[in-house]
């Protein structure tokens, strides 16, 4: 059975099932952003779709981020995810790249949030755990273990696309434990956990 409900001014279908959702999962970046969707019935998973939203062409910082901004809500309004997982920029010495990773992920996380969808953290040490077991995992084992863990015929050549998939599978992992990772619900739950970041 369906059933359609309004959401910040858009209608959403949405199946009349407890137990199932979609997780959108996303690996943010200024380059390259990859992403995979995953249907969850009950304790079991199946893929939908992965793909990659390729930004090396562009000069411009600003415009990269508005394009992250607009894919996001794209993929918000064609598969209708009940939660968002969002792999978390890891801290490195390039003082730069962390500012660019960081800023990639606020822009997803705030579509995300714009349209009242939970949004999820997952450190790359635990998103690669979660997939094999191993935190130290290269990019090539996790995506053979998710080709096997979801049926996927084919990889694809940038596994940045697989990136994206692992987060929305760890989450699925993840969400009937006690600690997911950092999680907002909204935007007032992101600036309650975040007081320092906002100027009063």
């Amino acid at each position: 059975m369906l059933r359609f409900v309004k959401r910040d001014g858009h209608v959403r279908k949405i199946q009349q099932l407890a137990t199932e959702k979609i997780i959108l999962g996303i690996d943010p970046g200024t380059a390259i952003m990859g992403f995979g969707i995953i249907k969850v019935q009950g304790n079991s998973m199946s893929f939908i779709q992965m793909n990659e939203l390729d930004m090396r062409k562009l000069k411009d910082p600003y415009v990269k981020l508005r394009r992250i901004f607009e894919r996001t809500i794209e993929l918000i309004d064609t598969y209708h995810p009940d939660e968002i997982a969002l792999e978390a920029p890891f801290f490195g010495k390039n003082v730069q790249s962390m500012l660019k990773l960081g800023r990639a992920q606020g822009v997803a996380m705030a579509a995300g949030l714009s349209r009242d969808i939970p949004v999820f953290e997952y450190a790359p040490l635990k998103i690669k755990q979660a997939i094999t077991g191993k935190g130290s995992a290269s990019k090539e084992q996790v995506a053979k273990m998710l080709q096997t863990l979801l049926g996927i015929k084919e990889l694809p050549k940038n596994l940045d696309m697989t990136d994206g998939l692992a987060a929305a599978v760890c989450h699925f992992y993840n969400s009937g434990r006690i600690e997911v990772g950092k999680n907002y619900t909204g935007w007032a739950a992101f600036v309650k956990q975040n007081e320092k970041r906002v100027k009063k």
